[in-house]
């Protein structure tokens, strides 16, 4: 199998997952890494083994093909624009762009030069996910009428010691976790046609409780708490939940409504876990899935056992890149995601319902075979 010489733009908090991870993959192989602060790239490519870079030298890199923009939200349009002008791939964090028109320049630039543009979230190719759309697509729920989707908690100021952009424009849950939502609804069920939403910000400032600003003050400039009804081209009417102003909630993270049977999905923002159906009969949990991005395979922090396959959305990109075929994680379905986001956003300040100006097919569902033939 072809490898694909990969670099990182940012050697923030994500990183480490990446870099931990990539060797798990048998088309990536890992070589330098890039930060504006050359301290946080000595400190990554010296504990992962990898070579650190400026951003303009790894930009030059002869055996670099693609790489990773893993900077903060606000400039990976400007990150992602640099890595295609200088000829090569790139896949980004999510969100792909804050805005529908950064996306579509991105994607114009990237067809002149015939690149390609992945984006996260990947997750979606998660054992538990896939075993959800094998459902669907299988017609065990029957046609899909609607649901209700949820993420809700307290906020980042408790764990990240840097949090300013995640209540700066730009942030806020609906961008940065709904891409994780978003998406999976778009892969299980079909593009978006219509959202309406409310938006407001619960709170006026946010005080940092973690690391060495412990303590700092944070203006909040972005709504912290959304109520969205998502439209679906197919019929299907989903609320979406978002916010980070809730202490405590028992919602799902996701539910499906379909004719024939109600389909309970785990966590989008997570490769692993249970789903379960239920029609006239009692719910129950589906078959544990030995789809190998449903398998444990990282340790948290607090000693729990994950499945985490982040890369796989960019394994799944090089593979298509060898094969000359789509690529899961691709810039029409990033691109929609943006566009039902910034949607929600503008629904929720300018009170009305908004139509979407893009769309994307559904992403080709991953087979476990496919999966076990993008690992090492």
């Amino acid at each position: 199998m072809t490898k694909l010489g990969v670099g990182i733009i940012g050697c923030g908090n994500i990183s480490a997952a990446y870099l931990k991870l990539g060797p798990s993959f048998a088309n990536l192989d890992l070589r330098a890494v890039a930060d504006i602060n050359m301290d946080n790239a000595r400190s990554r490519a010296a504990e992962f083994g990898v070579r650190a870079e400026t951003v303009d030298d790894l930009l030059a890199a002869s055996d670099i093909d693609v790489i990773v923009n893993l900077t903060v939200p606000a400039v990976h349009y400007e990150v992602s624009r640099q890595v295609l002008e200088a000829g090569k791939h790139v896949y980004s964090e999510k969100p792909l762009v804050l805005t529908l028109e950064e996306g579509e320049r991105l994607r114009e630039l990237a067809e002149s030069k015939g690149l390609r543009v992945g984006s996260a979230p990947d997750t979606f190719l998660g054992g538990s996910h896939q075993q959800a759309r094998q459902a669907i697509d299988e017609g065990r729920a029957g046609r899909i009428l609607g649901g209700t989707a949820h993420v809700m908690g307290h906020g980042m100021e408790k764990w990240h010691p840097n949090p300013d952009f995640f209540f700066a424009p730009g942030g806020g849950p609906v961008l940065d976790m709904g891409p994780y939502y978003i998406t999976n609804l778009v892969q299980l069920i079909g593009p978006v046609k219509t959202v309406t939403a409310m938006a407001k910000a619960g709170m006026a400032t946010r005080t940092i409780q973690n690391g060495p600003r412990n303590g700092e003050v944070l203006q909040v400039a972005t709504p912290t708490d959304i109520h969205a009804i998502l439209e679906f081209a197919n019929g299907a009417t989903v609320t979406l939940g978002a916010s980070w102003d809730v202490w405590k909630n028992r919602h799902a993270n996701m539910e499906l409504y379909g004719e024939d049977a109600s389909l309970f999905v785990p966590d989008p923002n997570f490769f692993g876990g249970t789903v379960e159906i239920g029609g006239e009969g009692e719910i129950e949990a589906l078959p544990a899935s030995e789809h190998p991005f449903g398998q444990a395979n990282f340790t948290t922090g607090d000693g729990r056992h994950l499945a985490n396959w982040r890369g796989a959305g960019l394994a799944d990109m090089a593979q298509g890149i060898a094969e000359g075929r789509k690529h899961r994680c691709d810039i029409d379905l990033a691109v929609h995601v943006v566009d039902v986001m910034t949607g929600i956003l503008r629904s929720g300040e300018e009170r009305r319902f908004v139509d979407m100006t893009t769309t994307c097919e559904r992403p080709a569902a991953l087979s476990a075979q496919e999966a076990q033939a993008l690992l090492a």
